[in-house]
C-alpha cells in the first residue's frame, strides 16, 4: 500500500489515462502512471516520494500486449519481467529480465516501470538499444512511434503527460547469437556492478552497460574497437576501457576501480569466448 492519501484512476483507454493525467495536474497534483507500481510502493513507504495521484494502465489492452508477427514483437508497457521471461520470444530481453530482482517481484516489475523509474540501472534498457528497437508513445498529438534510442538517453526523455504504450523489437534482433552478464557483489538478484548485453548483427558485435556508470549506455565507439580483430585481445580490452562516457561509478556496491576491474575481466572472457566459437 501507499502510505498517504491518493487520487486513483484504472481508465480502460489511452485517451482516458492521457485525459486524467492531464486534468489531475491542471489541479495542482502531481501523478504518475502506475504499470507495476513497485518502485512507486517502495519509495512511498521510505517516504521519498509522495504521489499525490495515481493512473494505472494495467487495463488498457495495448499496454498489455505481448505478441510477435512478421514485423517482429510487441511488448505491452505494463508485461511484466516474468511474462517476458517466461514468453522466450526475445531471448537477449528475457536474459535480462531474469537477472532483476527475485521471482516474485519480476512478477510485478514492468518493461515500462524498469524503464521509466527513478533507479538508474534500467537494465532492460541494454537490449532495446542493441536491437533497433522502436517505442510507441501516447500523449497530446496522440501515438507516435519513434527509434528507442531516440528517446532513452540514460533514461526515458519524454514529452509531459507521455505514457509509453509498446515497444517493438525487429525479428532479425530475436535470433541472432547475443551474451549476457551481470557481476554482482554479493547476491544474484542484487544491483549490478556491471551488467553487459551483446548482440550480433551482420558479423559486428552491438555492446550496452548498465552499473558501469551512473546511467546505462551503448558506445559505438567501444564496439569499433572491440570489432577491430587487427589487435589482440588484450589491446581491445584496455582500449575500449578508456572509452567509458564518464568516470566508472562508485556507491556501496564497489567503487570505480573494482567495476573498471569487473568489466575489464568480463571482456577478456567475451571476446576469448567468441573467438573460440561459443558464442
Amino acid at each position: 500500500m501507499i502510505p498517504c492519501d491518493v487520487v486513483y484512476y484504472r481508465p480502460g483507454t489511452l485517451m482516458e489515462a492521457y485525459e486524467a493525467y492531464r486534468l489531475l495536474q491542471i489541479e495542482g497534483k502531481k501523478p504518475l502512471y502506475y504499470a507495476g507500481g513497485s518502485e512507486i510502493i517502495t519509495m512511498s513507504r521510505a517516504g521519498s516520494i509522495r504521489p499525490s495521484a495515481i493512473v494505472d494502465i494495467k487495463r488498457i489492452p495495448e499496454c498489455m500486449l505481448l505478441s510477435a508477427n512478421d514485423e517482429g514483437l510487441h511488448i505491452g508497457s505494463a508485461c511484466t519481467l516474468n511474462q517476458i521471461k517466461e514468453s522466450r520470444l526475445f531471448p537477449l530481453l528475457g536474459s535480462s529480465c531474469g537477472r532483476i530482482a527475485d521471482h516474485t517481484n519480476q512478477c510485478r516489475i514492468t518493461l515500462g516501470g524498469n524503464l521509466c523509474g527513478t533507479i538508474i540501472y534500467r537494465e532492460t534498457s541494454l537490449p532495446l538499444l542493441l536491437s533497433d528497437a522502436r517505442v510507441s508513445l501516447f500523449g497530446s498529438q496522440g501515438m507516435r512511434t519513434v527509434p528507442f534510442q531516440s528517446v532513452f538517453h540514460g533514461r526515458m526523455r519524454l514529452k509531459p503527460s507521455e505514457v509509453v504504450v509498446q515497444i517493438h523489437v525487429p525479428g532479425w534482433a530475436l535470433k541472432a547469437p547475443f551474451f549476457h552478464v551481470k557481476h554482482t557483489t554479493n547476491e544474484k538478484i542484487d544491483y549490478p556492478l556491471v551488467s553487459a548485453a551483446a548482440l550480433w548483427k551482420d558479423g559486428n558485435m552491438r555492446i550496452a552497460f548498465s552499473g558501469l556508470c551512473s546511467y546505462p549506455f551503448r558506445s559505438s565507439k567501444i564496439e569499433a574497437v572491440l570489432n577491430d580483430w587487427s589487435m589482440p585481445v588484450s589491446a581491445r580490452v584496455d582500449k575500449a576501457a578508456e572509452l567509458l562516457p564518464e568516470e566508472p561509478y562508485s556507491d556501496v556496491e564497489g567503487s570505480g576501480e573494482y567495476r573498471l576491474f569487473v568489466l575489464k575481466n568480463m571482456l577478456h572472457a567475451l571476446l576469448e569466448d567468441y573467438t573460440n566459437g561459443k558464442i
